[in-house]
């Protein structure tokens, strides 16, 4: 499974039952408890790499990746977008990008 098939899973269970998938139910509560929710999986993935524990890492990421698509879904930000504005900056050196937004 790619992002994009995830992103597009996410979509469609934007008007799925909120009782039938943990998706369409994280989508009914609103994007601040989608924000929440990726708040709450990126702190449980800092943990897992600074303890080092590969395995954990691993799981932890994939959470973050599904809440952060979900927390986009939330807000209406497509993945194409975001995969977008990396393609713009590609080639640019990340501190003259970063400088430039500052």
């Amino acid at each position: 499974m790619t992002l994009n098939d995830l992103a597009d899973i996410i979509a469609a269970r934007k008007t799925a039952d909120p009782d039938s998938s943990w998706t369409a139910k994280l989508l009914a509560q609103g994007p601040e408890k989608c924000a929440e929710k990726f708040g709450e999986e990126a702190i449980e993935a800092i943990i897992e790499a600074v303890k080092g524990d590969k395995a954990r890492l691993t799981s932890e990421a994939a959470d973050v990746l599904y809440h952060l698509l979900v927390m986009l879904a939330a807000r209406d930000v497509a993945l194409d977008d975001v995969i977008a504005e990396l393609a713009a900056r590609q080639g640019t050196s990340g501190i003259a990008e970063k400088a430039a937004r500052d």
